[in-house]
């Protein structure tokens, strides 16, 4: 009656259950696998320089390529120009065996933490960069803070795009980048598009950025029709550094100037704006039109005209009116 049963699982060993810790562990050891494996594929298959040069080259040649492959800005009263990451990301695909990588470690209390990485896995030379990203954006009217997750992804992006290119430059050797760069250059002067319909793109495309052909044609010192290809190469490299955002319009062009006899204190936006420009509407059409009932500004032909009034008849009228 008091027997006890002995339970069947007796003695049997119990699988422990994994913690956080050890999955950390398994995928820091894949990462591990990962990489050793990549680097012992970069080592089986080592790069040729002379052949990497040749492919870097040969793209530099294509013309959709060179439009983007160098920006310009100004710093100092100097313009600045370098190779953008677009061209820098064609030479890692080129060059070969470099691992690159974008990666936002943490986010908090609207500051995100990035970190760049550009890895040479022939060689072992690694360039990377940790850096901070507030979640705002500054414009003219002052800082914004931004909350859409788009717009933050976009802005991590930009900001994580630009030390990228810094990382890939430092791993590819400069004289290969100097040689890519005047290859783009060359490829720039000689593709060249002075035509009207490039010139319309070209002002479309200015115009994103608030820049009207009134502020390229001054900035070129003559009409947009008869620009030189060395000037639309100028301009190709104000429009990359535009679109990056390494610097603004105001950097380039300078700003309108307003017509003669305009007011200076005249609304730009809201509805002021708009009532300002319907009053400036109907002044230049009653300017443009003779007053009604304005005996000055109707000429009659000589053999029309009425005969004089006698005083008996100016009366009259007097009377009538």
């Amino acid at each position: 009656m008091n027997d006890v049963i002995a339970s069947p699982f007796e003695g049997a060993q119990i699988a422990a259950r994994p913690s956080g810790n050890a999955i950390a562990q398994t995928d820091q050891q894949r990462a591990i696998a990962e990489v050793q494996a990549a680097m012992v594929i970069a080592r089986m298959n080592p790069r040729d320089p002379i052949a990497a040069m040749d492919r870097i080259l040969n793209a530099c040649t294509r013309p959709t390529l060179a439009d983007a492959a160098v920006y310009q800005y100004s710093k100092g009263g100097a313009d600045v120009s370098g190779p953008s990451i677009r061209l820098a990301e064609a030479m890692a695909q080129q060059w070969g065996n470099i691992k690159t990588s974008v990666r936002e470690l943490e986010q908090s209390n609207g500051v995100s933490t990035v970190q760049t990485i550009a890895w040479d896995l022939e060689t072992g030379y690694q360039c990377d960069k940790v850096f901070h990203v507030p979640h705002i954006r500054y414009t003219r009217q002052g800082a914004k803070r931004l909350e859409d997750p788009r717009d933050i992804y976009e802005l991590v992006a930009n900001q994580g795009s630009r030390r990228l290119r810094a990382c890939i430059l430092s791993v590819i050797p400069g004289d290969v980048t100097e040689a890519a760069v005047n290859q783009c250059e060359a490829t720039m002067r000689t593709k060249a598009d002075t035509s009207p319909e490039a010139m319309a793109k070209m002002v479309d495309a200015f115009e994103k950025f608030g820049v009207v052909r009134e502020q390229i044609e001054k900035r070129i010192q003559r009409r947009i029709d008869a620009i030189q290809p060395a000037q639309v190469v100028s301009l190709k490299k104000v429009y990359a550094s535009l679109r990056d955002g390494m610097s603004s319009a105001a950097d380039w062009f300078d700003p309108v100037e307003a017509p003669a006899g305009a007011a200076s204190h005249a609304p730009s936006t809201g509805a002021a704006a708009a009532k300002y420009a319907i009053k400036k509407r109907q002044a230049a059409a009653s300017s443009a039109s003779p007053a009604i009932g304005s005996v000055d500004s109707i000429e009659a032909p000589a053999d029309t005209m009425p005969p004089p009034l006698h005083d008996e008849d100016r009366y009259q009228i007097k009377g009538t009116q």
